[in-house]
Formats: structure tokens, C-alpha cells, sequence
């Protein structure tokens, strides 16, 4: 069953094909695309937010994890919020709302970077998430009912694949404009500075970051007016009339149920990856890199999930999702541990080489987790990315162990993130068509 676990009934109510009527599918599809690509993007660069705000304000792992923390813990504040905004708005509209919150959140880095304040920043990244928290809620569904069911996962890999576009570009050029340009002291001489030279420290360290987001913001608003403006095929169940009851509950489909916890592991244990992968290639004993040659090989992290999701979204029209799945689920496994087991560049490329791997997990678990549930897809929408506090959570876990036994064995967190997800697409993942046939 390679993709009619991508909601074959989330357009119960209404065709889809008559629906898209005023604007072709395809170039509906290109438009949430271009959506994908820029949270991908703006979500991969707190891999450089990492390193240069540990630098500017003397934190250790745990302490500046709550970029992560800050960031992901919006999935799990705002994603019901936002589901019941779709249920009055409608997905578009809902889209054009995530953009201009997103762009509030940005310009929030301008203040944050002026004064400059760790907290003010963690306030400006919940804001900035709070907005893509939005889009996830409405593109990722919307992808899967734009067009025919059975080829969903498909869909949404390929979209997911321009999102890695976004997280591999990022990397790079957060490192030339953030990193590139930022003079980091040690710790012992940062100690040593008077005051009055710490905080004009600080200023010009954190002036790099302004012009990033500025850029960044100035770009989401004009897209988002833009968006606003087209008129983009409606979705029908997306319009309930309030009060309507649905025959039916969440909780009457462990496949989303297991798959919400799915999601949860996915994303934390690739952004606690991220996240330490420029601290990581600057160990003595990995790679040694500087942190602006650190964060370009980021790239090939987020890069290797690119090409991966391009070739998944071929091979999820002749795959079962659930199968593909498990076997990646078990490449990665083999790359931690050999990782983690190794040192120099064989420890730096299995690390690296994760990302291909973790490709096509997120559509995959997403698209097996709102399988078969009808008009309440938007509801499981906003479940499942409530799941994507793990980015918040797991980073921090694996901080505090890092502090303690070192960056190097400490993604043993990650590790047992991936098994868990091996049980969810081995056992859990059938939607109730299939378990019921089978009981």
C-alpha cells in the first residue's frame, strides 16, 4: 500500500479535480512548494544560530539548545491553534497567516541582535515558528489531497524535497553571512573582558544575524500578500460548519496515534544531529574543522536528504511507504553507530550520510499517520505536528548528555529515536482498513 495511507478520504466530501478547477494542479502544487523550500530553510540555519550564539553569550550544549527548544516548541503550542484556524479560514488563508506571523518573527532578530539578548532571540525563533508551525498544519495535507490519493506520499516527498533544498542552501550561506564574518574568542579571554568591552563584543557579534533576517522577513510578507491574492483550489472538508460532529475519533487510528510519537523521534533525532554537527567536525578527533568550514559541511547532512527525497518520491510509487520506510530506518541505525564507534572522516561521513537516509521519514510517517482519517485530517494534521516538539526536546536531552560524556557518544539519543521509528513502520503503521481485514 505505497500511498493510499496518504488519506484516501480526505477529500470524502468533494472532488478535488473539480475543486482545482480555477487554477491547474501542477501550478497550485509549485506555489506550496516555494513554502516548503523557505521554512526548510529558515529551520536549517539554527544550525548556525547554534555555534555563533554559544560563542557570543559563553553557554554551554544544554544552555544554547534552547535555540532548538525555543524553535520546536511552538509545533506543540500552536499546531491545534492553527487546525481550527484552517476548519474557518481554509488552508490558503491559513498559509497567508503563517507567512506574515513568520515575518513578524524575523524582524523580531533586529531588536533581539541590537540590545543583544539570548532571551530576546528565543523569543523571536517561537515567533518565527509559530508562523511555519501554520504552514506545516495546512501545506502538508493540502499536498496529499492535491490530486489522487494513491500517489499522496509521492507528493509530499517531492515537496519535501524542495524543503531540503531549503535546509542545504542554508547551511552555506548562514555560514558565509553569519560565520563567515564573526570573530569568536575563547572562553578564558571572553572572561577577561571588562564589561563595557564584552557588550561591544557582543553588538558586533550579533550585527551579523540582522541583515539575514531582514532580508528573510521582507521576503515572507511579499509573499504572503502574494498568496492572498491567488485563488488556489479549496479543499472541502477544510470548511465544516462549526459545531458539525464527525462520527468518528482521532483515538480510533493507532496509525496516527503511534505515528504522532513517530514524528516526535523523527525530527528530534535529526535535529539533534544538525545541531551538533558543527561542534561535532570540530572535534580534534573528527575533522577539526573551524566553525565556517563546519557549517558548509552541513550541507552535504541536509543535502544528502534532498537527493533522497527526489529519489523517494519515485521510488513511493512502486514501494509500499511503510517498507521503505524500515529500510531506512535501518541505514541510519548502522550510521550512528559506526559514527559513534569511529574517529576522523569515517566518523564525520557516516554522520553526514544519516541525512540521506532520513529522506523520506517525515512525509512518510506523516502520510502513514493521517491515512484513512476522512474529515478529521485536519485535526490529525495538527496532532502530528504538535509531534515536532521532539526538535525541542530531543536536542536538549542530548545536550545535557553531551556536557557529560561528550558530543561524541551522546547520539546514542538519536539512535534510539530510529528504532522506535523501525517498531512504527514494522508494527503500527496500518491504518484500520487493513487491521480490521486482518483481524
Amino acid at each position: 500500500m505505497a500511498a493510499p495511507e496518504a488519506a484516501s478520504n480526505s477529500v470524502r466530501s468533494g472532488n478535488i479535480q473539480a475543486a482545482a478547477a480555477p487554477m491547474h494542479q501542477g501550478r497550485s502544487l509549485a506555489i506550496v512548494t516555494s513554502l516548503f523550500f523557505l521554512w526548510g530553510f529558515i529551520t536549517s540555519l539554527n544550525d548556525i544560530l547554534v555555534p555563533h550564539l554559544k560563542s557570543i553569550f559563553e553557554l554551554n550544549y544544554t544552555q544554547v539548545m534552547l535555540v532548538q527548544f525555543a524553535f520546536f516548541s511552538a509545533y506543540f503550542l500552536f499546531s491545534l491553534p492553527w487546525a481550527r484556524v484552517i476548519d474557518k479560514i481554509g488552508y490558503q488563508q491559513t498559509m497567508v497567516a503563517g507567512l506574515l506571523t513568520m515575518g513578524f518573527g524575523a524582524f523580531l532578530f533586529i531588536p533581539a541582535a541590537s540590545v543583544p539578548s539570548f532571551p530576546m532571540f528565543l523569543v523571536a525563533l517561537l515567533i518565527l515558528a509559530a508562523g511555519i508551525t501554520g504552514l506545516q498544519v495546512a501545506a502538508n495535507p493540502y499536498v496529499i489531497a492535491l490530486g489522487k490519493p494513491e500517489t499522496g506520499s509521492s507528493r509530499l516527498t517531492l515537496t519535501q524535497a524542495f524543503n531540503s533544498l531549503g535546509t542545504t542552501l542554508a547551511p552555506k550561506i548562514g555560514g558565509l553571512l553569519i560565520l563567515g564574518t564573526a570573530v569568536p574568542l575563547a572562553l578564558e579571554k571572553l572572561r577577561a573582558l571588562t564589561p563595557a568591552a564584552l557588550h561591544a563584543y557582543r553588538l558586533q557579534e550579533a550585527a551579523t544575524i540582522k541583515m539575514p533576517y531582514i532580508s528573510i522577513g521582507i521576503v515572507l510578507v511579499l509573499l504572503g500578500l502574494t498568496i492572498s491574492r491567488l485563488n488556489l483550489p479549496k479543499i472541502p472538508h477544510a470548511h465544516r460548519p462549526a459545531g458539525e460532529k464527525v462520527p468518528d475519533s482521532l483515538w480510533k487510528h493507532p496509525n496516527l496515534i503511534f505515528g504522532t510519537i513517530g514524528i516526535f523521534t523523527y525530527v528530534g533525532a535529526e535535529v539533534s544531529i544538525g545541531s551538533f554537527l558543527v561542534s561535532y567536525l570540530g572535534q580534534p578527533n573528527i575533522a577539526g574543522f573551524s566553525p565556517p568550514v563546519a557549517a558548509g559541511y552541513v550541507s552535504f547532512y541536509w543535502g544528502g536528504a534532498m537527493v533522497g527525497r527526489f529519489i523517494g518520491a519515485g521510488l513511493l510509487q512502486r514501494v509500499k511507504t511503510r517498507y521503505l520506510l524500515a529500510t531506512c530506518t535501518v541505514c541510519t541505525t548502522v550510521l550512528v553507530v559506526t559514527s559513534m564507534l569511529s574517529s576522523g572522516h569515517l566518523a564525520m561521513w557516516t554522520l553526514l550520510a544519516v541525512g540521506l537516509f532520513n529522506s523520506i521519514m517525515f512525509p512518510s510517517i506523516f502520510t502513514l499517520g493521517v491515512a484513512e482519517l476522512g474529515p478529521l485530517t485536519g485535526a490529525g494534521s495538527g496532532v502530528m505536528n504538535m509531534a515536532i516538539v521532539g526538535g525541542a526536546i530531543v536536542p536538549v536531552i542530548q545536550g545535557a548528555i553531551a556536557d557529560r560524556i561528550g558530543i561524541h557518544h551522546a547520539f546514542f539519543v538519536a539512535l534510539l529515536c530510529y528504532l522506535y521509528i523501525f517498531f512504527y513502520a514494522t508494527r503500527e503503521s496500518k491504518p484500520n482498513s487493513e487491521r480490521h481485514a486482518k483481524a
